[in-house]
């Protein structure tokens, strides 16, 4: 099966695509500077602007002093009717930007969806970069950067959230995390109950006139917030797990097995003998050759 290639400028710019095309335009966050003059033409140029909330946008674009055109109401309890709809307005021809109440569209929300439909349909799709809460908080936390996960908001329920931050116990790169004021106490807590004190910041209001930034640990950071009532919503960045403890995990499984055992443990998933003593002397960081010399 042959991938999907997309050359998306050529397209969008040379009319090598019989459609219209689907732009991803990031807004501001809190500072209304954060918004890119591409993004403003990219607004200005497009047929139809799809948004979260539509009265958002319009104070948006009156801001920029972009004309009012077609606004299409796109969030997460419309987006199964939404979506095909915008959809057909592109194949009919016309252009469509796509933007969130703040930053980066199809980041923890349905624009997510409306990529995979456009995909599906043949139909360009072309970022325009611009401020995005997470990394932003990333880059400003302290923490390693070289790699992360972006986890978003967490589940609702203790239970499933818990599930979700034990699988994570052992990444040895930074997490990010997405919460509200009111539940950032309490995500907290599960934090240092799963994760252990680990070091972390907590961003609000980024890019806004009341910027700020707690670093410390979890702990330090639980009794900052006792003294000072979270306001706004926070991007979590959390201290990962060292390497060595990532690969412990990894191997956890095998460190209990006999050779032997691990060996056939492979061959059960369908290794023939050959290669599951190759796989076994890579997990154990030994030679194939003392794998097989300590079988026969």
């Amino acid at each position: 099966m042959k991938p999907i290639v997309q050359t998306s400028f050529a397209q969008a710019n040379q009319g090598q695509h019989p459609g219209g095309s689907l732009y991803l335009v990031a807004t501001p966050i809190g500072n209304l500077e954060d918004m890119t003059y591409r993004a403003i033409r990219t607004l200005r140029e497009c047929d139809i602007i799809a948004a979260e909330d539509t009265r958002q946008t319009r104070k948006l674009l009156t801001h920029f002093d972009i004309p009012a055109k077609q606004l299409f109401s796109y969030h997460e309890h419309n987006k199964a009717a939404s979506g095909p709809e915008i959809i057909r307005y592109i194949i009919e021809g016309k252009n469509v930007a796509l933007v969130s109440d703040a930053g980066l569209p199809a980041i923890s929300d349905p624009g997510s969806d409306l990529v995979r439909l456009a995909i599906a349909d043949g139909i360009p799709v072309i970022p325009i970069p611009g401020a995005n809460a997470a990394l932003s908080a990333l880059i400003a936390s302290g923490l390693p950067t070289e790699r992360f996960t972006f986890i978003g908001f967490l589940p609702r329920e203790r239970k499933d959230v818990m599930e979700q931050l034990q699988g994570l116990g052992a990444a040895s790169g930074t997490l990010i995390f997405y919460e509200s004021p009111h539940r950032v106490k309490r995500t907290l807590e599960l934090l240092k109950e799963a994760l252990g004190d680990r070091s972390i910041a907590l961003a609000r209001e980024l890019t806004k006139r009341y910027e700020e930034f707690v670093r410390g640990t979890v702990s330090e950071c639980q009794q900052w917030l006792e003294e000072h009532p979270p306001l706004g919503e926070y991007c979590i960045v959390v201290e990962g797990a060292s390497i060595e403890d990532e690969l412990r995990e990894q191997n956890a499984w095998w460190q209990e097995l006999s050779l032997e055992e691990h060996v056939a443990r492979y061959e059960q998933e369908g290794m023939s003998r050959k290669d599951a003593m190759k796989r076994t002397a890579g997990d154990r960081g030994v030679s194939k050759r003392d794998v097989y010399n300590a079988l026969l």
